[in-house]
């Protein structure tokens, strides 16, 4: 990767050249073409990759496939210890890593792409440690039968990531997949792919070529060859529902195992009794849940709020009153609490919902709403946190992910409706509860249909818990030592008469 001057100072002067890992080598498009990515703060570009397509896909899983053999075969404990390796040399380039992100996605460094740079470190430092973990089990079928299972590698990954979190999503792709004896292939997100060729780097480093590839390019182009390849043995993909359809096509094509982390519209269920105590705690545990500092792209966003009636306006004004608090501006400044969106197709997106709420009756704006033509803001995709309240269940707002910052206001007076309002979705993916009564609260989390449910905070996913949805908001686990076994390795039945 070679820029005019090094992004952790700032914004480059010129753009950021960088090319795509395959085999061990830093390779362009087979046929030269390119891809400009923008900073969303500014909206202008900062960098090229290249853009790929089927042949280079091809290229870059042959490659893994040929990695493949001898990759399995070495100890799990070796494979550990060059993860531990690749996690500290991530640490230590954790701040270009985070300041690279920042300027791509327009992540806001202090509250997002730092955090999340020193989290991929850790989740290498994780699975590393658990490489030797991929154990079979004994069967007792008698004194003269030997039973066992063993857990394999699949063979070569295919790996699709989005753009809202590419580094933490990359690492917990990779990091579990070469521990558990894969070789992969993980195409980076068109719009965010330079930080996530900096990890490309580090794994470069410190493992055999092949091992890990990374191709850069779009989805139609290069997303699909890779989920269609036939050397490609197991597919994980982290994106929108409607994309991850068409991967799990592909994989039925051919029969191979899929995981998908796909959208949320998950709900935040709060209680009157949060109130007793002046219900700050809970207010900002909903903010935190509802990631406005991430401009709310992220698909665990509680972005329907089922207020009960009787703290609904209290509620709502000391919301209101931390949502405007909040500090927009320039990714890279310290003092931003929130960032840009990735792009203007996003920016326009988020808008036409802000409208809609805007002029849909009943429907009151409580804070935010479109943001402003002129002034320092209007120089990128910035957005404001936004709460709309009078909002019903059925409403577009309220139905669909919007992957903005536009939080919407359910009132509800008995907790069978809004249990029952809160699974009313296609999606599972997390849910929020907030209540003094820790019993009634266990209560509601295990009602609510979603993979993931959080009970008196609102804080991110983390290492060692099993992460995935349901319904429509996919299958498959990662982030745990049990997600690394069922996502990366087939297990095998051996029996053996012993008798003879």
């Amino acid at each position: 990767m070679t820029a005019n001057s090094d992004p952790s100072g700032g914004y480059p002067e010129g753009l950021i050249e960088s090319r795509m890992l395959i085999g061990g080598k830093w390779v362009d498009a087979a046929d030269g073409r390119a891809i400009d990515i923008e900073a969303p703060a500014r909206k202008q570009p900062i960098g090229r990759v290249p853009r790929g397509a089927a042949e280079d896909v091809d290229r870059a899983v042959r490659a893994a496939a040929a990695a493949f053999d001898d990759w399995r075969r070495r100890p799990a404990r070796e494979r550990g210890a060059l993860v531990l390796k690749i996690a500290e040399g991530l640490a230590a380039r954790a701040e270009r890593i985070a300041r690279t992100q920042a300027l791509e996605t327009g992540n806001a460094l202090r509250t997002q792409t730092r955090p999340e740079a020193l989290l991929a470190a850790d989740a290498f430092r994780y699975f590393g440690g658990l490489a030797g973990e991929t154990k079979g089990e004994t069967i007792p079928l008698g004194e003269h039968t030997l039973s066992y299972t063993r857990r394999e590698p699949i063979g070569v990954v295919g790996a699709i990531v989005p753009w809202n979190a590419p580094v933490s999503l990359s690492a917990m792709k990779i990091a579990p997949a070469i521990a558990a004896g894969n070789t992969i292939v993980l195409k980076a997100a068109e719009d965010a792919p330079l930080a996530v060729l900096l990890i490309a780097e580090v794994c470069a480093e410190h493992l055999p070529p092949g091992v890990v590839n990374v191709i850069t390019g779009y989805g139609p182009e290069a997303g699909a060859a890779l989920a269609e390849h036939p050397l490609v043995g197991k597919l994980s993909f982290t994106g929108s529902t409607q994309v991850g359809k068409l991967v799990m096509h592909a994989a039925a094509e051919r029969i191979v195992p899929v995981s998908l982390e796909l959208g949320g519209k998950s709900p935040s269920i709060v209680y009157p009794d949060v109130m007793d105590d002046g219900g700050d705690w809970a207010v900002d545990c909903v903010m935190a849940s509802m990631r406005f500092t991430r401009q709310s792209q992220s698909c665990t966003a509680g972005s329907r709020l089922f207020l009960h009636e009787s703290i609904y306006d209290r509620f709502l004004e000391k919301l209101a009153a931390k949502a405007q608090a909040l500090k927009i501006g320039d990714p890279l400044d310290e003092a931003s609490d929130v960032g840009a969106l990735i792009n203007g197709k996003q920016f326009r997106r988020v808008c036409d919902y802000i409208e809609d709420g805007i002029e849909r009756n009943p429907g009151r704006l409580v804070c935010g709403g479109l943001p402003p033509t002129e002034g320092p803001l209007a120089r990128g995709w910035f957005t404001i946190p936004t709460v709309i309240a009078g909002v019903s269940n059925e409403w577009r707002l309220a139905r669909e992910e919007i992957f903005g910052p536009v939080l919407v206001a359910i009132p509800w007076k008995d907790e069978e409706d809004a249990i029952r309002m809160a699974n009313d979705s296609h999606y599972g993916l997390a849910g929020y509860v907030f209540s003094r009564d820790l019993a009634r609260g266990l209560r509601a989390a295990h009602r609510i249909e979603s993979g993931w449910v959080q009970v008196n905070q609102g804080g991110g996913q983390s290492l060692g818990q099993p992460y995935g949805g349901f319904k429509q908001s996919g299958l498959g686990r990662e982030f745990s030592l049990d997600g690394m076994l069922e996502s990366f390795t087939h297990r095998k039945a051996v029996t053996v008469n012993l008798a003879t």
